[in-house]
């Protein structure tokens, strides 16, 4: 019989949902990062569903890919935290778009925030101080640069339309994607960033995407341009945002993930100004883990039936 270890905060719940669709199938639950290799060890699954919720301890990546593991399915849409593996040993699949929509507004929610100005709003009740002559601006006025039109890409630039926005994007295999004005490869980065009045990061951690935006495309970006990042830790030099926000070269910048997570509390980054800071949570929603564990449900059920598995991943790509 197939044997499926479910690797979230609470597993029963999610095996007993699953029991009910699969009763072929022995399924057995784990909590902690910490008791991952002893329990792969004892159970020996064939497939192992994951979520790399955020913790103190390191994913233990070497013990899931030495496990002798058939199929890892992770819950979210990241797996940067599997790379590299071996495609002839291992299938990953990712759990891509599962929270787009949710991030999306979290995007949006951040552009709408600096646009009306909320920081300036509140100092100003703070002090009870009424500018008459205070503006708040337009989304609609207004170029989104996506760097990734990936499922949360894709997703935001039709809503982005909505607000009337002009929206041009990268992906790597540039093509006509609906609801973008312009589509670009990341070679034409140095062209876009001083183009646009919101840039949004949801592109995969990657080789090429480490560092991708650092004092030099700071440097091209406009002087009042709201960057936000829902991507992964690292693809922003969060040194030179610091830097930029700290000589005003940003109108201001939210970020939700980080080369280290959790954030440290001495890290200089909590102190830059104009710069909203969320713990990975743009994706965390009421349901989430339900909506991704029955992806993974139906999933399994092709993986049963010897039938081709969605959303497999690319290690090279990281989609």
């Amino acid at each position: 019989m197939t044997k499926v270890l479910i690797h979230t905060r609470a597993p029963q719940r999610h095996i007993a949902r699953l029991t009910e669709a699969h009763p072929e199938v022995i399924f057995d639950g784990c909590n902690s990062f910490e008791k991952l290799p002893d329990t792969l060890a004892r159970f020996a699954p064939d497939v192992l569903f994951s979520v790399n919720f955020t913790t103190n301890e390191p994913y233990p990546r070497d013990a899931v890919l030495s496990s002798g593991i058939k199929w890892v399915s992770t819950g979210g849409s990241g797996t940067d935290h599997f790379a590299p593996w071996n495609t002839e040993d291992i299938t990953v699949t990712n759990a891509a778009g599962v929270a787009a929509s949710m991030m999306v507004e979290y995007v949006l929610g951040c552009a709408i925030h600096f646009n009306i100005d909320v920081p300036g709003l509140t100092t100003d009740k703070i002090s009870r101080t009424w500018q008459s002559d205070r503006n708040v601006r337009s989304l609609s006025s207004q170029t989104l640069l996506i760097v990734g039109l990936g499922h949360t890409g894709r997703l935001l630039a039709e809503r982005a339309k909505a607000f009337g926005m002009t929206v041009i994007g990268t992906r790597a295999n540039p093509r006509t994607t609906p609801y973008c004005d312009e589509v670009h490869s990341s070679e034409s980065l140095p062209q876009l960033w001083p183009r646009a009045d919101v840039i949004a990061v949801c592109t995969p951690r990657l080789p090429s995407t480490l560092g991708l935006i650092g004092r030099t495309a700071f440097a091209l970006m406009k002087p009042d341009v709201v960057l936000i990042n829902v991507s992964r830790g690292g693809v922003v030099d969060e040194a030179a945002l610091i830097e930029a926000l700290s000589q005003n070269r940003l109108r201001g910048a939210a970020m939700d993930v980080f080369g280290t997570e959790p954030l440290p509390a001495d890290d200089p980054i909590w102190e830059a100004p104009n710069l909203l800071i969320s713990p990975h949570c743009s994706a965390v929603f009421d349901g989430w883990e339900d909506t991704s564990i029955t992806m993974f449900s139906d999933n399994l059920g092709r993986y049963l039936a010897g039938e081709t598995l969605s959303n497999v991943v690319d290690p090279i790509r990281g989609y």
